[in-house]
């Protein structure tokens, strides 16, 4: 194997590399800043807040997910230094008309971005409950070493919209 001859610490600094480069394919997608609403005052830096940002569903055209995060201010949060909570609450709703691009798998990543500079990210990943013809979506946070058990689910009944009945998200799921 190609890592044997590796010291310890080279494989994770590689593993770490890897785990990063795949969390910025899903990052892709800049979300949208709706509005921020302060909940911590400082007097000469930044406020600390919560900021709710919108985010489309790159497969799924027609769905739409919010959600709500704490920001730190300070002089950590105006750096880049500090760490975010993990506290991070999830909507999603049919905006429009369903119409799916390409199959995917249960639990596919939709949205990501980093939440400290290394070791923590948030995900909203994809699933379809198949029985109910409805698209959920779980937010959550993780961590290199340890995950978090903080996260929230949202869930999209697809419904028609106009005349055109509802796809059915059974028929796009791979495998």
């Amino acid at each position: 194997m190609l890592l044997r001859g590796l010291t310890r610490g080279a494989r994770a600094a590689l593993l770490l590399s890897a785990l990063v480069g795949l969390a910025g394919a899903a990052a892709a997608q800049e979300p949208d800043r709706i509005f921020d609403k302060s909940t911590v005052w400082r007097p000469l830096t930044p406020n600390d807040k919560l900021v709710v940002y919108g985010v489309d569903d790159p497969i799924v055209s027609g769905v739409a997910c919010w959600y709500t995060q704490p920001e730190k201010g300070g002089i950590k949060g105006t750096l880049g230094l500090a760490e975010d909570v993990s506290d991070i609450s999830l909507a999603c709703r049919q905006v429009g008309p369903v119409q799916f691009s390409g199959k995917f798998g249960q639990g596919e990543v939709v949205f990501s971005e980093r939440r400290s500079l290394v070791f923590k990210s948030m995900q909203i990943v994809r699933g379809c409950d198949v029985k109910r013809n409805t698209l959920i979506y779980m937010v959550y946070s993780d961590r290199v070493i340890q995950g978090s058990p903080k996260n929230s689910t949202s869930s999209v009944p697809l419904m028609p919209w106009g005349t055109e009945p509802p796809p059915k998200c059974g028929a796009f799921l791979k495998g």
